[in-house]
């Protein structure tokens, strides 16, 4: 187990949460997986190892995780909505064929918020930078 994964389990017992096997299996998933899988992936991946584990099980727990500021709720366009348990700053590019989203960094897109609240006078507390394009593997199709 990641400790990134232990990390996450800790924080939650401090916040009064059960730590289910379920809830484990969750959080697992979505931090080893870098695909910022939907509801239903997530579902989908688990079930084989908890058949009696439904689809608003997998929902509820997300719920709860993004309550406790652990995981982000993406919704870009109408498709379903993905999951990222990167909390940290970071941008998203997305493939417009198969929606398909990964993590980008890069650190002058700081200067942006900073030129932002230079020019407005906002405080400016968050950005949420989308780049659209397509994929290596939908390229090759």
């Amino acid at each position: 187990m990641g400790t990134r994964v232990q990390h996450a389990l800790e924080q939650l017992k401090t916040s009064g949460v059960r730590i289910t096997p379920q809830r484990h299996a969750i959080l697992d998933f979505l931090l080893e997986s870098m695909t910022h899988p939907t509801a239903d992936e997530i579902y989908r991946a688990l079930e084989p190892k908890f058949p009696s584990m439904s689809v608003a099980t997998v929902y509820n727990n997300l719920k709860m995780f993004m309550e406790s500021g652990m995981v982000r709720e993406l919704t870009y366009g109408d498709a379903s909505s993905r999951f990222d348990a990167n909390v940290s700053e970071h941008y998203h590019v997305i493939c417009e064929q198969c929606g398909k989203i990964e993590d980008f960094m890069y650190p002058s897109l700081k200067d942006v918020e900073h030129q932002a609240e230079k020019a407005t006078g906002y405080h400016v507390k968050g950005l949420r930078l989308e780049l659209y394009g397509i994929c290596e593997t939908c390229k090759e199709h």
